[in-house]
């Protein structure tokens, strides 16, 4: 039963299983401490979903729900018994928009084995909650499929309403308003009877009933509600195991229940003052000093709670967090080579390789996309290996022989999950496919695709995936302003910042087909990576940990390189950049790019070459990469290791140091401009800063200065010399 809880009640509940240290308890929230909001990667205590404040552990766990039922669909992780996904959720919370797009995914793939309980106190960070939301939750709930149990009054109210005069109590529960309730609730029990007896006073059974009770149990009794009820709470969930749909619990309750911030609409920021502290210590029976044994206060012998806890089934199997078997990878990733073709073409080719064969590797992959799996070049894949659903359905048009280029059917033999175009979505169905050999114990090789510039759409998510150390590979394409006819709306700009910035996330932008399927064949091995989180002491990367990785692919077809690739330049196109052209000893400049603009600096070297002594190339398969390994060398440095010495460092340490460097790229120019400060070269970085317009590449590649021609004129600028003739007939 993976679970989605909040803060510090999953810390202590932990605590008591063992699971968790006195340690990281007394400094929570502080330096090595539990964390607020409980981690997987950053919690000693058994986190099945990083948890949060913005809903998105909560749509994991419906996802996790669809990646079990894959794996199970496949014959695999049958040997540990069906669980069902749990997240508890604020009703505030329920705000968030990636909630409601989860809840359309999962309708259409047949959610089952999930549960949503939301904690409807009523109350969000500032203020009270609209009137009559949970009638709003209930209806979505009921219209996506979705069983819907109300947890409104608990037993002591139910046996009040049994009273001579109880229904009148009820009626008038039902229809306080939510800021009246939670006012009442801070303001006490004489409040309390003021206000019942104002509303129904003189009403015969209801009065009597009211006033049989001492004012605090008449506040104890009206903030008995459901969500606070524990006999309530197993009724209700005993009654939901007996099927499998999905089931939504809107259990109300009073935040703050039971300190002296109860109700008040400022609670959420509210500190008790030492004496109400005190108080609340001695009303538990906690004796001062006292406070850590994990048992005090409980007036069963400690023996008793302790054979309790040993036996209750969540802890009965141990540590939850399972582990699987490497895939083996084979040694080289084969595609039809072409002389001129797109790094997305490619993506396919080297796919659509994949897809032909019958190995285990092949049986693992699963690819996932929102609604751009043809237009990312996965349909070949998908045409072989299908698409997933927990029922067979024939292609129609297939049926009907109407002529198509795709054969897509749907059977629970498939491996391509279809999403709607929710980019959001896609990356929490990455994040739970991605943790599928955690969670299940069953590994899986996750690929998605999208469009480059809609990264940014489900950002959020893509760092919540990453944060859980999620594992899968995310192939965005097209990028950059190459995808020219399509404007600005379609460009991105940002994204090679974002694959530099996203930790868990190793990003590359090569420009040539036979460098994506050196670095693919890597990444599937790297995703599956556990190791030690020390730097390598040659490239200073954390290779050995493993991750994610971000491919910035294009549909700019190019010219493509007739080469081997020896195992000195694939090793050199993994640590991010290779010499092309190395300069020579009296080099004059260097020009250093990255992805689909390789046409425009190969093509500017070779006029410059005239005019400026030994010129280099440089191409730069990962600046991410490159970024890193420097970084962290630099530190090692820091640290007493003066020997320590990253790719780049060894790349240029022979450029002289009158040598200018010319960086460009389909991107934001940031992304290389620190290529300057490795050696203290003068560098003059060229990208793109705003947003691009419809046009043809040439147009655009013009506009803004990344063209031959625009190379060329930032060189003559950089460096000393007569002037460069070929900038005149560019």
């Amino acid at each position: 039963m993976p679970r989605n809880l909040d803060s510090d009640d999953y810390h202590a509940i932990q605590y008591l299983f063992g699971n968790q240290t006195r340690e990281k308890l007394e400094n929570f929230r502080g330096f090595n401490g539990a964390q607020s909001y409980p981690s997987r990667t950053k919690d000693v205590d058994d986190v099945d979903f990083s948890t949060g404040s913005v809903g998105l552990g909560v749509a994991q766990t419906l996802f996790s729900s669809l990646v079990q039922d894959f794996i199970r669909a496949k014959g695999l992780g049958t040997s540990r018994p069906e669980g069902r996904m749990v997240a508890l959720i604020g009703d505030a919370e329920m705000d968030e928009g990636n909630i409601f797009e989860a809840l359309l995914e999962g309708w259409k793939h047949g959610l089952r084995n999930t549960w949503w309980i939301v904690d409807y106190n009523r109350q969000s960070l500032d203020a009270v909650v609209r009137e009559g939301l949970w009638a709003r939750f209930e209806s979505m709930f009921r219209n996506f499929g979705w069983d819907v149990v109300i947890l409104k009054h608990g037993m002591l109210q139910q046996a009040a309403f049994a009273e001579p005069g109880g229904e009148k109590l009820r009626e008038w529960i039902d229809a306080c308003p939510n800021q009246l309730y939670s006012a009442l609730v801070f303001q006490g029990g004489v409040a309390w009877r003021k206000r019942l007896l104002d509303d129904l006073g003189d009403q015969g059974d209801v009065s009597r009933l009211i006033e049989r009770r001492s004012d605090d149990d008449l506040a104890r009794l009206m903030s008995n509600l459901g969500g606070h009820d524990l006999p309530s709470i197993l009724e209700a969930f005993e009654q939901a195991r007996t099927h499998d749909r999905p089931t939504c619990f809107i259990a109300y309750t009073i935040k703050g229940f039971g300190l002296p911030l109860a109700g008040h609409k400022d609670n959420h920021a509210g500190l008790m003052t030492p004496t109400q502290v005190d108080t609340l210590r001695k009303s538990m029976k906690v004796r001062e000093g006292r406070e850590w044994n994990p048992f005090e206060g409980i007036d069963l012998p400690e023996a008793t709670v302790k054979q309790f806890l040993s036996s209750v089934p969540f802890v009965q199997s141990g540590r939850r967090r399972y582990s699987a078997p490497v895939i083996e990878v084979p040694e080289r990733l084969n595609f039809s080579a072409q002389p001129a073709m797109s790094t997305q073409q490619g993506f396919g080719l080297l796919m659509h390789e994949i897809a032909k064969g019958d190995t285990k590797f092949a049986s693992r992959i699963v690819t996932t996309s929102p609604d751009v799996t043809v237009s990312t070049n996965l349909g070949a894949w998908v045409n072989r290996r299908g698409l997933f659903a927990h029922e067979e359905m024939a292609d129609l048009f297939k049926a009907e022989r109407i002529p198509s280029t795709y054969n897509w059917t749907f059977s629970p033999k498939g491996q391509h999950v279809e999403l709607g175009i929710a980019e959001m979505n896609l990356f929490i169905m990455l994040s739970a496919l991605g943790l599928s050999h955690s969670i299940f114990g069953e590994r899986l090789l996750p690929v998605g695709t999208l469009y480059d510039p809609f990264i940014e759409r489900g950002l959020d998510a893509l760092n919540y995936a990453c944060y859980q150390d999620a594992r899968f590979m995310l192939v965005a394409t097209p990028s950059g302003v190459t995808l020219a006819p399509e404007g600005g709306a379609h460009q991105s700009i940002a994204t090679p910042l974002i694959g530099m910035a996203q930790d868990g996330l190793a990003s590359f932008e090569p420009a040539f087909v036979d460098e994506l399927a050196v670095i693919m064949r890597w990444s599937f091995e790297y995703m599956q990576r556990s190791g030690e989180t020390e730097s390598d002491r040659v490239t200073w990367l954390r290779d050995a940990t493993g991750g994610s990785v971000y491919l910035r692919l294009s549909t700019r077809s190019i010219e493509q390189p007739n080469r081997a690739i020896t195992p000195e330049l694939e090793e050199e196109i993994l640590n991010g950049a290779y010499w092309m052209r190395k300069p020579g000893p009296n080099a004059q400049i260097v020009v250093a790019y990255t992805g689909a603009i390789a046409p425009e600096a190969i093509e500017a070297i070779g006029l410059m070459a005239e005019d400026r002594r030994d010129v280099g190339l440089l191409a730069v398969t990962s600046a991410d990469r490159l970024n890193a390994g420097w970084t962290a060398a630099q530190r090692a440095r820091d640290n007493g290791l003066s020997h320590a010495r990253s790719h780049i460092e060894r790349l240029l340490e022979n450029v002289p140091s009158h040598c200018g460097i010319v960086s460009v790229i389909d991107g934001h120019p940031a992304a290389l401009a620190w290529l300057g400060s490795v050696h203290g070269h003068r560098t003059r970085p060229l990208g793109v800063e705003h947003f691009g317009q419809t046009g043809t590449i040439a147009d655009l590649y013009r506009h803004f200065g990344i063209d031959a021609r625009g190379i060329i004129a930032a060189a003559e600028a950089l460096t000393p010399g007569r002037p460069i003739r070929n900038l005149r007939i560019v």
